[in-house]
């Protein structure tokens, strides 16, 4: 009889709570109480409209901001009163402007090289020895970017879509614990947009990677990942997984999105009746 492996996923969030600017007339519940759990190699898809907790769900978990109450586990480790910084260990992360996340005055080079070495004491001298730069060409080649050959530009005369290809291949060159994608496409053009998703989705499958990808793209969500979750005024609600996943269409989400903001009518007319009610 075999024995029973424990299951550990590999992003654990139990009860995150976020409020920004509280008791003031600003004050926004940004997370009410979010709940997830992400196996490992899973690749997930947050959905949902601007302000619904989505990217504030992301940088939760980045450590751009402690939350006010729960906890956040990245592979087993308690990382809830974790920096940024700290984290970064354990993460990899592409962020939606094409800009952040290099060093634009620095080369290509320069720039794959400081993220191959994370983690480990940085020098130029050793970081960029010919084996390294050989590495580097050969790994910047399979881009498909045509840059393997421009290793000396600096990485800030690149095109947005060249930069988001790069990144991607920073944030991955040390394999994370975790991979944050927040909108990564979102600035660029269809065309390039299409090329880095492409490019993106045989990152994750061939490194059997954990990713939590936010996107606005409906079309993005139904081709990419395993399970999809729509969230809405800080919650989770819904989340799609397996063969529920598999069969979903952009027209299906669309539906979901009608259905919450009919929810949220009926939800308004029902408070406005109660205080007619009692006034």
């Amino acid at each position: 009889m075999k024995a029973i492996q424990n299951w550990q996923p590999m992003l654990k969030v139990r009860n995150a709570r976020k409020t920004f600017n509280p008791h003031t007339p600003n004050e926004v519940r940004a997370l009410q109480g979010v709940n997830l759990e992400l196996g490992p190699g899973k690749f997930l898809i947050v959905l949902g409209g601007n302000g619904s907790g989505k990217s504030t769900t992301l940088n939760a978990v980045a450590g751009s901001f402690f939350v006010d109450d729960g906890s956040i586990h990245i592979d087993g480790k308690d990382v809830t009163r974790w920096r940024e910084d700290q984290r970064a260990s354990l993460i990899g992360r592409v962020f939606q402007n094409p800009f952040s996340g290099t060093a634009p005055n620095m080369s290509i080079a320069e720039n794959v090289a400081l993220a191959a070495l994370r983690g480990q004491p940085r020098g130029f001298g050793f970081a960029l020895n010919r084996t390294m730069r050989e590495e580097i060409r050969a790994r910047v080649r399979g881009l498909n970017m045509g840059l393997e050959d421009r290793l000396d530009n600096m990485i800030g005369s690149l095109s947005g879509g060249q930069r988001q290809a790069l990144t991607l291949l920073m944030a991955t060159w040390v394999k994370p614990k975790l991979l944050l994608l927040d909108e990564h496409t979102a600035a660029l053009d269809p065309k390039t947009a299409d090329k880095v998703i492409h490019l993106t989705e045989q990152v994750i499958s061939q490194g059997k990677l954990t990713a939590l990808m936010v996107t606005h793209s409906m079309q993005q969500a139904v081709n990419l990942g395993d399970r999809i979750i729509m969230m809405h005024k800080g919650n989770i609600v819904r989340d799609f997984q397996g063969a529920e996943k598999r069969r979903l269409r952009v027209e299906d989400l669309l539906d979901q999105f009608e259905d919450i903001r009919r929810m949220e009518q009926l939800d308004e007319s029902a408070s406005e009746m109660l205080q007619e009610t009692y006034i």
